[in-house]
């Protein structure tokens, strides 16, 4: 069985009921009666639900008195569970029962049906990496899942067949299902993102594939649209996949269009709603035999080409009023208002930035500026064409100036970038639609001095650690607010309690850092001295900013300095071979034509011919790889003998003498030499 996208279906389409214009509507659910059909809709704006039936009477307006607006909601029976940044409250009857602060910003909640359990299980899924099983008012356990939870579903649409499970899907684009009972959780499966797909909007369960098992429906931040089937095994497999042009907002499964055939329904991030459905939408011809269509679908082209006749004339028609209008005595100029949905996380697999960029209309052009050294890598998905413009950075602070000219109707834009640790500042991007007058926005993305470690869970105690200690008269909330300028993915609220433990993995090397604080005192754990120097550093001239005495004090570990350096080899050694194999391709490749042949050649030489594709694609894919290892082997040097009150600066001659012909063994005798 095909998905194939359903064809003029527009003509059909009549809206039930319009509410009037209003704030922006955050989430949407259906509820009703436990035990009865699901048909009230729930939506809610700002920090107000709204309940309306299917016919559009409104029956339910209930204000939340939240501080901040609703970001994340769920309803069952005549429970409402609602979410801001970090507060969740619980009504029954729109009388309050519950409440709990979390310690990270909560993506979004799931309820556990009741009509199964006995009881009320909420579960929030937040920003840190875990997903928070509460009873009550309370934590009831906490779950680690691999990557910040985005989206939360009941598997099957009512937990599965003992109401426990449930399905979870992260901003880095992996799924999984995890049941969960009254102490503990458990992992069902979960599935990866090898091919570095978007981030998961939304999901749905429903039997697409129509072998009575239901099917995991799939919408990405990036357009892809992905059906997962059950074989066997229980583990899911990918059945199906269709990318659309714009981020997927929500995704369903049901009958819609036709009797007998289902369809999957999805919602983008521009308003379009599109349906992939199981009818045929052609005859299957054999040989020699043309395919002929039949005449529902005949009708239905040509329903489609007279909508398309009927659009273009109103565009023309809009136009002509605009140039009229624009061009009268009393004209007066208005900057169009338009809204940029954009997304800039940091990625794992390859330790660079994601910079995602969605506009509701076409893009014309995009600016980057950066007053901080970034690298520009390659995304396969991005068309439009890059030109660079040269950077005079010590008067103006510019390292990168970037535009890209985008193709008609790109309404959605990806790029990557790379940062160096060390050096912060801030990216921008100024984004221009194809709108008449021309008009820009610009967004701004900070590059944090320790912009490559990402929060983890744990860290592994027994390498060797560096240890650097903060004493002063500073409050929990400026030694947080320091540590939110230097790290990402920390909470910008403090948080409560007396003091805090937070966790990092450097996504580049592989490094570790532990940091813990509260009033008064803090303390920096990490096995890489350059990780511990550039703290130093930034907290020193954050607290002489706000005129605070700092007494510090450090304990240097020189057991790391190789620790480290062994966790680089691999990588410095992998990008010196893919360096030296690139330079040798054109004069094996001239060989190859002046001989005719390439069997002469030794077999290394022969597969680097072979693999020669291969081989420029990966070398291109990282621009400066062995720059910026040879960068950090330097600062590494630098770093150990600065703690040793030790200027080595006129040694780093000598020392890429030796990165130039490399040896493990060699650069681990300079660093204890020097």
């Amino acid at each position: 069985m095909r998905l194939l996208p359903a064809v003029g279906r527009k003509a059909t389409q009549k809206p039930v009921f319009k509410t009037l214009p209003g704030q922006k509507i955050a989430r949407l659910d259906l509820g009703g009666a436990i035990g009865t059909p699901q048909e009230k809709i729930f939506v809610c704006a700002g920090s107000e639900v709204k309940g309306f039936t299917k016919k559009g009477k409104q029956f339910l307006s209930f204000e939340a008195n939240l501080t901040e607006s609703i970001n994340a909601m769920h309803v069952s029976g005549a429970d409402l569970f609602v979410c801001a940044s970090y507060i969740y409250n619980h009504y029954c009857d729109c009388k309050d029962q519950d409440y709990y602060l979390s310690g990270d910003k909560i993506n979004d909640i799931v309820c556990l049906p009741a009509e199964n359990l006995g009881r009320i299980v909420p579960v929030l899924a937040c920003q840190d990496r875990v997903l928070r099983v509460l009873k009550g008012s309370e934590l009831l356990y906490d779950i680690e899942v691999p990557g910040p939870p985005c989206v939360l579903e009941l598997y099957n649409r009512d937990g599965g067949t003992n109401g426990e499970d449930i399905l979870y899907g992260t901003i880095d684009g992996k799924l999984g299902l995890i049941r969960i009972t009254d102490s503990s959780s458990s992992s069902k499966w979960e599935i990866g993102n090898e091919k570095k797909k978007g981030g998961v909007l939304c999901m749905d369960t429903f039997d697409i594939m129509g072998d009575g098992v239901k099917d995991i429906l799939v919408g990405r931040d990036d357009g892809t649209v992905e059906v997962y089937g059950f074989d066997c095994s229980n583990e899911p497999t990918l059945r199906f996949e269709h990318v659309l042009s714009e981020s997927i907002t929500s995704i369903q499964g049901g009958c819609v269009g036709k009797e007998s055939y289902d369809e999957v329904l999805t919602a983008t991030y521009t308003g379009w709603v599109t349906g992939l459905t199981t009818e045929p939408q052609q005859a299957e011809a054999g040989p020699g035999e043309e395919v002929k269509m039949s005449r529902e679908t005949q009708s239905k082209v040509a329903s489609l080409r007279a909508e398309l006749d009927q659009l273009q004339m109103k565009v023309l028609q809009g136009r002509e009023k605009y140039q009229q209008t624009s061009q009268s005595s009393t004209a007066v100029s208005a900057v169009p208002m338009f809204s940029v949905n954009d997304k800039f996380t940091l990625c794992q697999d390859d330790a660079s930035y994601s910079l995602a960029l969605e506009v509701q209309t076409a893009i014309d052009n995009l600016l980057l500026q950066s007053d901080v050294p970034i690298d520009l890598l390659d995304v396969d998905k991005n068309s439009a064409v890059v030109s660079f413009s040269e950077c005079d950075s010590e008067p103006n602070g510019n390292f990168l100036l970037a535009t890209y000219r985008c193709q008609a109707n790109t309404t959605r834009l990806e790029l990557k970038v790379r940062s160096i640790e060390g050096q912060y500042g801030t990216l921008q991007a100024y984004i221009t639609p194809r709108l008449q007058p021309k008009t820009c926005q610009v967004r701004q993305y900070l590059i944090k001095p320790l912009s490559l470690h990402q929060r983890t869970h744990a860290i592994d105690q027994d390498r060797p650690m560096n240890t650097l200690s903060l004493v002063g008269q500073f409050s929990f909330a400026e030694i947080h607010s320091w540590v939110v300028f230097c790290l990402p993915e920390v909470p910008e609220k403090t948080p409560a309690g007396e003091n805090i433990t937070f966790y990092f993995q450097n996504t580049f090397l592989g490094t570790q850092l532990e940091a813990t604080y509260c009033k008064g005192e803090s303390h920096f754990k990490s096995d890489n001295i350059s990780t511990i120097s550039i703290l130093k550093d930034v907290l020193s001239k954050e607290a002489t900013k706000r005129k605070i005495n700092l007494n510090i004090s450090y304990d240097i570990n020189d057991d790391s300095v190789g620790h480290t350096l062994k966790m680089i080899h691999p990588k410095l050694e992998y990008q010196l071979l893919l360096a030296k194999k690139v330079q040798l391709i054109d004069a094996l490749k001239e060989l190859q034509v002046h001989e005719g042949t390439a069997d002469f050649l030794i077999p290394e030489y022969r597969n680097i011919l072979d693999e020669a594709a291969y081989l420029l694609e990966e070398y291109k894919k990282q621009p400066a790889h062995l720059e910026r290892l040879y960068g950090m082997i330097t600062d590494l040097f630098i770093d150990k003998f600065k703690f040793k009150g030790q200027n080595v600066k006129t040694k780093v001659s000598l020392l890429l003498e030796i990165l130039d012909n490399y040896d493990l063994d060699s650069l681990m005798n300079f660093f204890n030499e020097a």
